[in-house]
């Protein structure tokens, strides 16, 4: 496998550049996946039945408290990677095991946020809008729990194989798929929540 030392670690073989072109189409069905769920969302927001609304359940401090936690693990991340590119390993496994610990934050809030929707009878089954609102906040909270696993993974494998060309690689794909995540709950924060609350 030849190796380009002129190019970012995770850049420096031919099949790195690959992998990482092969996750920019996936981030684009994942985009889609969203995009579906935001449509559906906007076409369902107002159909409450005998439900509550987003304004009589949304409540601002654990929207900010999930937005400060997630927005401060994408910070991390990007630090992660900085280390990574100048070889700084343990700075790099620290950044990464922040961003986690934030992550695990994040989902803990949400976690609580859920059980309260359907203690105040905002579940699946009560309208079109609560089942559309916890399909979106689930599907983005499923992709966390799923990046904390995958995060883990990877810290497992460059504290056993070091910083290569090849954890490089999939530390870099990691970092991408975080940020698309903190964008994601932008646009939930945003659209979902402070506008739910006008």
């Amino acid at each position: 496998m030849k190796i380009d030392h002129s190019l970012p670690l995770e850049y420096s073989t031919e099949q790195n550049q690959l992998n990482i072109l092969g996750f920019w189409i996936f981030l684009g069905a994942e985009i889609m996946l969203f995009g579906t769920l935001f449509a559906s969302f906007f076409s369902l927001v107002d159909r409450t039945a005998l439900g509550p609304t987003g304004k009589e359940i949304f409540e601002i401090t654990p929207v900010l408290i999930e937005t400060i936690l997630l927005l401060t693990s994408s910070f991390m991340i990007g630090l992660g990677i900085h280390a990574m590119r100048i070889g700084h390993k343990k700075a790099m496994m620290t950044f990464f095991a922040i961003t986690l610990l934030l992550g695990a934050g994040f989902l803990s809030v949400e976690i609580f946020e859920f059980i309260h929707y359907v203690h105040i009878g905002a579940g699946l089954q009560t309208s079109a809008f609560t089942a559309i609102l916890l399909t979106t906040l689930g599907t983005h909270g499923a992709h966390v729990t799923f990046g904390l696993f995958w995060g883990l993974m990877i810290m497992i494998q460059v504290k056993r194989n070091g910083l290569t060309s090849q954890t490089a690689n999939k530390s870099f794909i990691f970092s991408l798929y975080w940020h698309f995540l903190d964008v994601v709950w932008i646009f939930i924060f945003s659209f979902v929540y402070l506008k739910g609350m006008m």
